[in-house]
């Protein structure tokens, strides 16, 4: 674990409690206060390109809070989360090569580092029923906005020893921001929602300051080991998550009892010979009114 756990329970609890006491004090609101808790795993996008593995057994928990529509024509929800997520990635600091049919190939030895987060993700989420209203199926896109905490750093085989990763002002970026998509599902049992997600969050900020504001690493220790700052470095993050929500609304959802109008159906059908009869009646200059009632006018004979 990258943070106690007696820790992460207590964030929590306090969080649960203040936002409970908010959401009771409307009973028959239509929003849902949801637990959540995952795993999955962590990569990073170098630039220039470096060899990288993805980062797995990476943690999440929090807590989300959802506002449903009454209205049908709505459909969905919007939100907001608050998350505990651990982030990180894997690259090879350096290699040995061999040759095997004269291609070379090369054996990395890897650096890890493995950074604790505080995620704010502003969610859309639109879905729809199933199953007389007791399976919600959804997906989700969000704007994320999150805070690094704090870090570690390790080596492969403890090569080198492992230690806390010391922040520093002019090489690393507290703040970051991304874009998140997901889909999932949730049971329905009276005000209880019980489900499961998943979700992809795609960073756009970096993790380290590009070359402008930090060049080398020439006064740092192992916990960089980076020869150059990278140009670009953002993490993304692939999560599996159980969640158990409450719904405070014991009645259900308003959209699940508003009728939704009837389409009205055209009746009749467009007539086009009728429509060309009646238009050429109306035309003076017609065949059909030409002088004797006749279709047209008799042409004078030649002399």
């Amino acid at each position: 674990m990258m943070m106690k756990r007696s820790k992460i329970v207590r964030y929590v609890a306090i969080l649960s409690l203040l936002m409970t006491i908010c959401g009771g004090m409307s009973a028959s609101a239509q929003h849902t206060l949801t637990l959540v808790g995952g795993s999955g795993a962590s990569y990073a996008r170098f630039y220039p390109a470096e060899e990288t593995k993805w980062v797995w057994g990476a943690e999440s928990y929090g807590l989300a809070w959802r506002y449903y529509s009454d209205k049908p024509r709505f459909v969905g929800a919007i939100g907001v989360d608050l998350e505990y997520m651990e982030r990180g990635f894997q690259m090879g600091y350096t290699y040995t090569k061999e040759y095997i049919d004269d291609k070379e190939i090369r054996h990395y030895r890897f650096y890890r580092r493995d950074v604790n987060s505080l995620m704010l993700p502003i969610v859309w989420q639109p879905h729809f029923y199933l199953a007389d209203n007791k399976l919600r199926v959804f997906v989700e896109a969000a704007f994320v906005l999150s805070f690094n905490i704090s870090a570690k750093y390790s080596y492969e085989n403890n090569v080198f020893p492992a230690g806390n990763y010391e922040w520093k002002v002019p090489r690393d970026n507290r703040f970051a921001y991304g874009l998140l998509g997901g889909a999932g599902f949730a049971v329905l049992i009276d005000q209880v929602e019980i489900g499961f997600k998943a979700r992809y969050n795609f960073g756009y900020s970096d993790l380290m300051k590009n070359r402008n504001k930090y060049y080398s690493n020439s006064t740092d220790g192992r916990e960089n080991p980076f020869y150059y700052t990278p140009l670009r470095s953002p993490i993304d993050n692939l999560t599996f998550s159980l969640t158990v929500g409450w719904r405070f609304n014991k009645r259900g959802f308003n959209e699940w009892f508003v009728e939704r109008p009837e389409r009205t159906k055209r009746l009749e059908s467009f007539n086009f010979s009728s429509a060309t009869n009646q238009g050429n009646s109306n035309n003076p200059g017609s065949r059909a009114n030409a002088p004797g009632g006749r279709s047209g006018a008799a042409m004078p004979a030649r002399r």
